[in-house]
């Protein structure tokens, strides 16, 4: 049986140190993203990410929050916003000790999303 990309980093106890990093060291004081995160509820906000990434990293379905598309409706997030919270996504990841092959697998994950964040 293989080993899940969310069973080697730790499962979803890992994922959420990484979610927590992502935000509160990353992503909430990057000036080209954080207006986004302004009127949002960031305990919500955590969950929902640690459930999210959990089953794309292969963990349960847990998720049941809104589709990508009508999550970010209205933010008209570009191109440049996207990459921004990958990269962030890439330097929590790397932060955490996960290795650069299995952070490849989880953003090329992350970016079959990109037509259903961007320009919403």
């Amino acid at each position: 049986m293989t080993e899940t990309l969310y069973d080697k980093v730790g499962g979803e106890e890992a994922i959420a140190k990484v979610v927590d990093y992502f935000y509160h060291e990353l992503v909430l004081k990057d000036e080209t993203v954080n207006q986004f995160f302004e009127n949002t509820d960031m305990e919500k906000q955590r969950r929902h990410q640690t459930k999210f990434i959990s089953f794309a990293l292969g963990g349960p379905n847990q998720y049941s929050g809104q589709s990508m598309a009508k999550a970010h409706e209205g933010m008209n997030l570009q191109p440049e916003h996207f990459q921004a919270i990958v990269n962030h996504l890439h330097d929590a990841l790397a932060h955490f000790g996960v290795n650069e092959s299995d952070i490849d697998t989880a953003l090329t994950k992350v970016a079959t999303l990109k037509d259903d964040i961007i320009y919403k």
